[in-house]
């Protein structure tokens, strides 16, 4: 059997410096709550991350913005497309509203590029 395989893996955990190459908008599964998710990708590699467009979700979606280099307190996604940010890539167990255990990669600790050049994580 071949296999093609037109897609890359994912980002690996620690550091890395990354290009948004993707804004999509919809509504979360469950609660309806508006959400961005931007593919955040280089030559190694991708990870998908979500920002909801929640109160609780403001100050992560506020560090993500300055760490693009945008200081606005409005901004339309399409302005994201293309932007260069440094990130950790790390995993994370949830439970989702069936009561699974889900893990997923998500990208935390948004820096500028050359503001973090190296992991977070002790």
């Amino acid at each position: 059997m071949k296999l093609k395989i037109d897609e890359k893996p994912f980002l690996a955990e620690g550091r890395h410096v990354v290009k948004i190459t993707e804004v999509e908008e919809g509504k979360s599964e469950n609660k309806e709550v508006p959400f961005i998710n931007c593919r955040l990708e280089n030559e190694d590699g991708f990870v998908n991350q979500r920002f909801y467009i929640s109160e609780p979700g403001q100050p992560i979606l506020a560090a993500f913005l300055r760490a693009v280099g945008i200081e606005k307190t409005e901004v339309d996604s399409k302005e994201l497309k293309g932007k260069t940010l440094s990130v950790e890539v790390e995993e994370r167990s949830y439970e989702d509203a069936d009561g699974k255990e889900k893990t997923i990669k998500q990208a935390t600790h948004f820096q500028k590029v050359g503001e973090a050049n190296t992991s977070d994580r002790l």
